[in-house]
C-alpha cells in the first residue's frame, strides 16, 4: 500500500522533491496534499502535480486523516514549529535540512516525536545516493584503512534572501555547511574532539564564508563554505590505504572516483516532469523511499540519519556559528 505523502510549501525544493516522488511506484508512494500560506499557490501546485487536496494554512493538513508522513520544506526557522505541529497531530515527518536552527530546539523536537512514538528525520539527502552508500561500504570494510582527512568544500555564488538574511535563517554553514559536515562525520564515525573556525559575515550578520577544521580522535576534516564564489564541491576521503572523491557535485553525487583511480556512475532516472529546479534531484527519490521503508518498519529513525546524527551535526553548527560570531533569535528562547 502506497505511503501517502503531505508537502508543506510550494517553493523549488518542494516541486523537486514530488516530481522525484514520480519516479517511484505509484502503489509504493502518493502525494495526497499540499498546504501554503498562500490557497493560490496550494492550488496551483496541486493542479500542477495532480494532488487532489490544496490547503491554505498547515492545521487542515496536519488535521488530513489520509496524511501519514509531512514532507517540510518551509524556511529554516519555520521547521521547528511547523514539525512539532505535524507530530501533534500524529503525522510522520521528514524535514529539510537543517532540522532546526540550533542543537536546542533539534533535541526538542526529537524528544517530542519519539514521545509521540513517530518517525522523524532530517532530510540529508546525499546519504542514500548509492555513491554514499558504496562509500561508507568501502570505509567499514577497511578498503581506505584508517580514515585520516576529509577535505570538502562547498560554495556559489548566492544572493537570494534564504541565505542573506539573518530573520529567515540564512548563513552558509546552515545551508551548505551542513553538507560538508555531514560527509565528514560519515567517514569519521564520531563526534569530533575539537572544532577552529573562522568566517566573514554580511552586514545583517551572517555567515557568508567560513572555514573550519573539525578535529577527531584520528584526523581532521577540512571544511569550508561559500556564498560568493564556486568552490570545487567535491569531498575527498583519504584513508591510510588511499582515498576516494565524491566528484564535483559531493553533496547529490551520481559518481565517484574509486580507491583504484576508476570512476563509478550510478545514472539517475527521470520524473514525470522532466524540468528540475536543482542538480540531481531526482535523487530524492531514495530519501524518501528510505522513509517508506523506515515507516513500513515501525521504526522512529533511520541508521543512516539518526536522530543523533542530527544533534551531533546541529552542535557542530551551533559551535562554528559561535565562534564567528552568527546568532539566531532562536538562539536567545
Amino acid at each position: 500500500m502506497a505511503l501517502k505523502w503531505g508537502i508543506v510549501t510550494t517553493g523549488f525544493i518542494a516541486h523537486d522533491f514530488v516530481n522525484a516522488l514520480s519516479s517511484l511506484p505509484a502503489n509504493e508512494h502518493e502525494v495526497v496534499a499540499v498546504a501554503a500560506r498562500n490557497k493560490n499557490k496550494a492550488e496551483e501546485f496541486a493542479a500542477t502535480h495532480g494532488i487532489p487536496r490544496a490547503y491554505e494554512g498547515y492545521e487542515s493538513i496536519a488535521k488530513d486523516p489520509e496524511v501519514e508522513v509531512v514532507y517540510v520544506a518551509a524556511l529554516n526557522p519555520n521547521h521547528y514549529e511547523i514539525s512539532k505541529q505535524m507530530l501533534e497531530h500524529g503525522k510522520h515527518v521528514l524535514c529539510e535540512k537543517p532540522l532546526c536552527m540550533n542543537e536546542k530546539e533539534a533535541r526538542k523536537l526529537i524528544t517530542f516525536a519519539e514521545s509521540k512514538k513517530l518517525f522523524l528525520m532530517e532530510a540529508i539527502w546525499s546519504r542514500f545516493f548509492p555513491s554514499y552508500r558504496y562509500l561508507k561500504r568501502q570505509i567499514e570494510s577497511g578498503a581506505l584503512g584508517d580514515i585520516k582527512e576529509v577535505n570538502v568544500t562547498f560554495g556559489f555564488h548566492l544572493d537570494s534572501d534564504r541565505v542573506q538574511k539573518r530573520a529567515l535563517g540564512g548563513g552558509t554553514i546552515l545551508d551548505l555547511g551542513v553538507y560538508t559536515i555531514q560527509v565528514s562525520q560519515w567517514a569519521f564515525r564520531e563526534p569530533p574532539k575539537e572544532i577552529k573556525a573562522t568566517g566573514k559575515l554580511n552586514d545583517d550578520g551572517v555567515d557568508i564564508e567560513t572555514k573550519s577544521e573539525l578535529i577527531y580522535s584520528t584526523g581532521v576534516a577540512k571544511i569550508q563554505t561559500s556564498a560568493t564564489k564556486k568552490l570545487k564541491n567535491e569531498a575527498v576521503i583519504i584513508g591510510t590505504k588511499g582515498q576516494i572523491t565524491l566528484n564535483d557535485t559531493f553533496w547529490c553525487p551520481i559518481s565517484l572516483t574509486d580507491i583504484d583511480g576508476t570512476v563509478k556512475t550510478w545514472p539517475l532516472p527521470n520524473g514525470k516532469d522532466p524540468h528540475f529546479n536543482f542538480l540531481n534531484s531526482c535523487g530524492l527519490r531514495y530519501e524518501a523511499e528510505e522513509v517508506r521503508q523506515c515507516i513500513r518498519a515501525g521504526l522512529l529513525q533511520s541508521e543512516h540519519v539518526s536522530h543523533n546524527d542530527s544533534l551531533v551535526i546541529a552542535k557542530i553548527e551551533d559551535e562554528i556559528r559561535q565562534q564567528i560570531g552568527v546568532k539566531y533569535d532562536a538562539d536567545e528562547q
